[in-house]
């Protein structure tokens, strides 16, 4: 098990938050199930955002963000380090949002950028 780090790369908004709490409750997360933000290749921008619930993996770093246990491969930190996640729940918009400091260039959809 990796030491929590307390200093969380991302932050969640009030609206992110409440809606991810929700969906732990909702979808009845197991216990033992984070949190994960991450990166993959592939989208139009060239990397695309990971954003689920799983399991603790040996490369994994361990962080906290109020009461929610955030995961992320420790490769992943340099991509995405002061992105703020926030969710959108608009007349013509319904989802969660990346604000990514990091990122040169993101595609019209907002889930997917180059750096």
């Amino acid at each position: 098990m990796a030491e929590v780090l307390l200093d969380s790369p991302v932050t969640l908004t009030d609206g992110a938050y409440s809606e991810i709490v929700k969906l732990i409750a909702e979808k009845n997360v197991p216990e033992h199930y984070s949190l994960r933000v991450g990166v993959k290749g592939g989208g139009c921008a060239g990397l695309s955002y990971i954003l689920g619930f799983d399991s603790q993996k040996d490369n994994d770093q361990v962080y906290q963000f109020r009461d929610i246990t955030i995961l992320m491969e420790k490769t992943h930190g340099m991509y995405l380090v002061g992105m703020e996640i926030d969710f959108v729940d608009g007349l013509e918009n319904r989802g969660f949002s990346f604000n990514n400091p990091n990122a040169v260039q993101t595609c019209g959809c907002g889930t997917s950028f180059s750096s």
